[in-house]
């Protein structure tokens, strides 16, 4: 395996998601915003690492395998501290559903791999990636216009604004219950798909 700048990208999340868990916890001026620019930022390299390898034809199995791997660990850490932070039995469950769907799928693909079969991703599972990512963003959005933009706006822009965190938050909360509806089907139509792999 050799270590190249679009695999350095992608390997990145990993510990981007870690730093992302800890200034959400962060009290001080900016942490927040910085919180929400450093999960933008993970997007900006999920497009990015996938740009290089194509035009520096670098394409290789362990990046496209670490791609999907670093999406799973950075969108799954996020949801488990969104579970201690709001106290969600609600993100509990999609958690462990999502969980239990990427822990189901992946053994599938490592038992098809050993037959030399190939599971390849379906849209269900990119669509259920793509609201996770879209609700996360939500849900960084609104801490850090209440707890960092608010301070540099006037009063009564401030105030007016404040009816709208309501709604983003909640509208993060129904784009991550869509998404969890997407993987358990994804996850469902993936064991129909390729049962013979399992029966055989």
């Amino acid at each position: 395996m050799k270590i190249n700048l679009p695999n350095l990208l992608t390997l990145s999340r990993i510990p981007s998601m870690f730093f992302i868990v800890w200034l959400m916890y962060c009290q001080w001026p900016g942490a927040a915003t910085l919180a929400f620019a450093g999960f933008v930022a993970t997007g900006v390299s999920d497009w990015l690492d996938g740009y290089l390898a194509r035009h520096q034809n670098l394409v290789s199995n362990f990046g496209k395998f670490m791609d999907a791997i670093t999406d799973k660990i950075l969108v799954i850490g996020l949801m488990v501290a969104f579970v201690e932070k709001y106290d969600s039995v609600l993100f509990l469950v999609m958690v462990l559903l999502t969980l239990c769907r990427e822990f189901l799928v992946s053994g599938m693909r490592m038992v098809a791999a050993a037959k030399g079969v190939v599971v390849a991703a379906e849209r269900g599972g990119k669509a259920k990636t793509a609201l996770q990512l879209v609700a996360v963003g939500f849900l960084l959005f609104v801490p850090m216009l209440e707890h960092d933009l608010a301070r540099f706006l006037p009063v009564s822009l401030a105030d007016a604004l404040r009816v709208y965190y309501g709604p983003i938050h909640r509208a993060g909360i129904v784009l991550f219950v869509v998404a969890t509806v997407l993987a358990v089907n994804s996850g469902i139509n993936y064991l129909r798909k390729y049962r013979h792999v399992l029966d055989e």
